[in-house]
């Protein structure tokens, strides 16, 4: 035990030697790939039938590695130094030492950076998981004992490690960090110089420090640039607007019902009314029927007189000039139309000039200085 605790004396003054010296560096954060080695002092106990305090042994740890992106790591990682093992029965009771060393390749998962937003946080969760060899020898304590042990090994034992364990790590500058890991190996049965019928089961508890820092990476050499320049000559389509004259020509109907010739259209007097603002030259012609199987010829006559008559006047009094209006009635001399009831109508068609600018699309160039790197 005095052994133990003079180890992590030296271990803690190592550990504020270098806090104190990383103490002045301000930058927390490293690029990728991030290479570390680390330094890692603590106990061990190895499960068995026996008092597992009284089995307490100091362990220490070397390890180097690298994390390859904020998340995923890996390293390299032996630990060892003295283990006990134990014996009891009814007669009596016993413990022996022997030594270990463990080699395992370690996967490293950073937690926080894992489920973080960012890449960088002063202290860290790694869940670890590795797989590697054990060798145990200077068994002679538990060999002399064979007859309590049968299972005991004199020459050494080597078996496979598997690990499973959880990192808190702490950094205190750019390049160290101090950390405290836990984790459980999985040995070999016998490895103890016993038979349980399962691995048996070692477990680890240690503080460390960590120094990191990032790879160097190859210069860059920067080429001579070697520029030149040309005229480059850009085609484009341009729009050009043609002046022309447009003819135009619309029609409304306006229909009566049987012994009627008020003009009650509305609608037809506002469309004709936009129809000659927008050309010029207007005509307006205006031609009034009646149907042909109502009345008599001679009432007829007068209906479509009086439509048409009405229809001038409601023109006139939109301000239609009168000198554009042409007009004619015909009674029920001609259908215009094949369904009767629609041959009671006025029927005005309006013409006129508009002047309008046809698009057209015409080819035209620019030319344009552009500079280019040749080298």
């Amino acid at each position: 035990m005095n052994r133990f605790k003079n180890l992590c004396a030296v271990g803690l003054l190592m550990l504020g030697m270098t806090v104190t010296a990383s103490a002045q560096e301000s930058e927390k954060t490293l690029t990728y790939p991030q290479l570390f080695f680390g330094l890692q002092g603590g106990a061990q106990t190895t499960f068995t039938d026996f008092d597992n305090m009284k089995l307490i042994t100091p362990t220490a740890s070397f390890s180097f590695g690298s994390f390859f992106t904020p998340v995923i790591g890996a390293r390299l990682h032996f630990n060892g130094l003295w283990n006990k093992g134990g014996y009891k029965d009814d007669e009596e009771s016993f413990k022996y030492k022997y030594k270990y060393l463990t080699s395992d390749l370690d996967l490293l998962v950073n937690l926080v950076t894992l489920f973080g937003k960012k890449n960088y946080y002063p202290l860290n969760v790694y869940l670890i998981g590795g797989i590697g060899l054990n060798y145990a020898w200077d068994n002679d304590d538990a060999y002399r004992r064979i007859d309590k042990l049968p299972m005991a090994y004199d020459s050494g034992k080597l078996s496979h490690n598997a690990r499973v364990g959880v990192q808190l790590d702490y950094n205190i500058s750019k390049h160290v960090s101090i950390n405290l890991e836990v984790a459980a190996n999985s040995l070999k049965d016998r490895y103890n110089s016993k038979m349980s019928g399962k691995d048996d089961w070692q477990l680890t508890a240690q503080l460390g420090v960590a120094y990191k820092f990032a790879a160097k990476k190859a210069k860059k050499v920067v080429e001579e640039e070697v520029w030149e320049t040309r005229i480059d000559t850009i085609w484009y389509d341009d729009a050009v607007f043609t002046p022309k004259v447009e003819n135009g020509t619309a029609t409304w109907t306006v229909f009566y019902k049987i012994r009627e010739s008020d003009f009650e259209a509305d609608e037809q007097l506002k469309l004709i009314g936009d129809f000659l603002k927008d050309h010029r030259e207007c005509k307006v012609d205006i031609k009034s029927y009646a149907d042909v199987q109502t009345g008599n010829p001679k009432i007829n006559m007068e209906y479509s007189k009086q439509r048409c008559e009405k229809a001038v006047k409601a023109l006139t009094d939109a301000g239609v000039p009168a000198s554009s209006i042409t007009s004619a009635y015909f009674g029920d001399t001609v259908q215009p139309f094949a369904e009767n009831d629609k041959n009671r109508v006025s029927i005005i068609v309006a013409t006129g000039l508009k002047d309008i600018n046809e698009k057209g699309m015409v080819k035209k160039y620019k030319t344009k200085e552009v500079r280019y790197r040749v080298k």
